[in-house]
Parts: C-alpha cells; sequence; structure tokens
C-alpha cells in the first residue's frame, strides 16, 4: 500500500483556505443556477468567480486533459458529466456541480446537489439520503477508527433507505495533488482497511442510485449514467482527521450548527 501523507498544521491551514474559498464558489452559484442555464454557463460562471474574485486556480481545467473546472452530473448521469452549452436544465432536473480549487498549493474538492424548480418527491428523497449518507460517513471519522468503518457506515444507511451505492468510483486523498493515497470506498466492513491518522485529508463522496449500482461510461470517455438510466446522486466535501474526529475543510454557510 503506498504510503498516506499526513498534513502539519501549516499545511492544514492552506487546505482550510483552499476549503473556505471553494464553498464561496458554491455559494455565488447558488444564486446563479436556475431553469434554461446551460451546463457550460454554469462552467463559466465558476471559472470567472474562482479566477476573477478569488484568485484561485480551477485545479480540474487540465488534469488528466480535462478541458473544464467543474463536472455537471445531471439526473442518470453518476459522476464526470461534461458541462455543454446544449444542455440546459429544465424543471424537475437534479444536477451535481463537482469543483476543485487550488490555493496556495494545495486542492480543495467538493459537489453540491442542485434541485431545478421543482422536482419531485422520489428525486428529492434520493437527494436528501445521499447527503446524509455522506455524513453519516463523515461522522465516523477520527484516529483509530477505519476506512471500513466509513464506508460500512455509508453503504448501510443507503441501503437500509432502498439505494445502491456506485462501486467503481470512490473519495481520495487529497492535498498537494488532487488524487493522493488512500482510496476511500463508500462500502466496507467494521474495523477493515487503513486505520485513519491525525493529518489524514481525503474527500467522502458517496454516488447512490436509485435504481442497481451497475453503471456504464458513455462514448466521450468521462460521462458514467447508471444503466437503468434511474436517476443518482452524490454529494462530496474534503475531510482532516484531527485529534479528536474531523474537520470538514469545504464546509457551506448553510451547514454551520
Amino acid at each position: 500500500m503506498a504510503k498516506v501523507a499526513l498534513k502539519n498544521a501549516e499545511e492544514l491551514a492552506l487546505m482550510r483556505e483552499a476549503g473556505r474559498l471553494l464553498a464561496l464558489v458554491f455559494k455565488y452559484l447558488d444564486g446563479e443556477v436556475r431553469v434554461g442555464m446551460s451546463t457550460m454557463a454554469i462552467n463559466d460562471l465558476a471559472e470567472r468567480y474562482i479566477v476573477g474574485e478569488l484568485g484561485a486556480r480551477p485545479a480540474s481545467k487540465g488534469q488528466y486533459g480535462y478541458q473544464y473546472v467543474l463536472n455537471s452530473s445531471v439526473n442518470h448521469v453518476v459522476c464526470h458529466g461534461v458541462p455543454s452549452e446544449n444542455q440546459t436544465l429544465k424543471p424537475g432536473d437534479i444536477v451535481n456541480v463537482d469543483i476543485t480549487l487550488e490555493r496556495g498549493g494545495f486542492i480543495a474538492d467538493s459537489s453540491k446537489m442542485y434541485m431545478i424548480g421543482e422536482v419531485t418527491p422520489l428525486a428529492q428523497r434520493l437527494v436528501d439520503k445521499t447527503y446524509e449518507a455522506m455524513w453519516q460517513g463523515i461522522r465516523m471519522v477520527k484516529p483509530g477508527a477505519t476506512l471500513g468503518d466509513v464506508g460500512h457506515a455509508i453503504q448501510h444507511y443507503a441501503e437500509k433507505h432502498g439505494y445502491s451505492i456506485v462501486r467503481e468510483y470512490c473519495g481520495h486523498g487529497i492535498g498537494r495533488e488532487m488524487h493522493e493515497e488512500p482510496a476511500v470506498l463508500h462500502f466496507g466492513r467494521p474495523g477493515k482497511g487503513l486505520v485513519l491518522q491525525e493529518g489524514m485529508t481525503f474527500t467522502i463522496e458517496p454516488m447512490i442510485n436509485q435504481g442497481k449500482a451497475k453503471v456504464k461510461t458513455k462514448k466521450d470517455g468521462w460521462t458514467v449514467v447508471t444503466s437503468d438510466k434511474k436517476l443518482s446522486a452524490q454529494w462530496e466535501h474534503t475531510i482532516a482527521v484531527t485529534s479528536t474526529g474531523y474537520e470538514v475543510l469545504t464546509l457551506r454557510d448553510e451547514e454551520r450548527v
């Protein structure tokens, strides 16, 4: 197993700042994402805000040859949806907006679901339960816990409510690089897997399907969709393991208690 980089206090401060700025990007988009907007327009707004207003770098642009600053995954798109001028948001759509931001040499990664107009109760339930599943995993994070504890908490909650967990894609370590060790699975067995230590930083980002877990990748090589065309939802935060538990580095204002 590759070594997991532990961040010191100075590095965590830089990651905390990147996370704070990324939360501001979503706060800005909250007032902009609406019916009739193209997913490319969301991409362009985010880029202008990250670069022009925050003086930061959109870390996804150019990574692995990807041309855009975010992923926009609508309805049955599980993840990695590519922004397009030809894709406009319609009433009833649900869309995951996934953004990475680099500032001071460190990267933050987060995603949020947007409900466009009035969505169906079944779509709203999926979005809400996926959000809570993410938090079920986050609350397991503390020194001495395992990644199996995190994955099991997410899986148990999602399956208890009748949903399936996408297994091909997972959370990841993050810091100076977008993708570091460890891989953070959203399923697992309690007590199994990597033991968490103070200073670890990683994402928790469950992808949860209304129907079966099976997915496929479209011909563009990026867009992942549910095989049965049923809805999928995802939320994501960047997490640091602290001496007593966890800190959500990308926490947004509406989530603070």
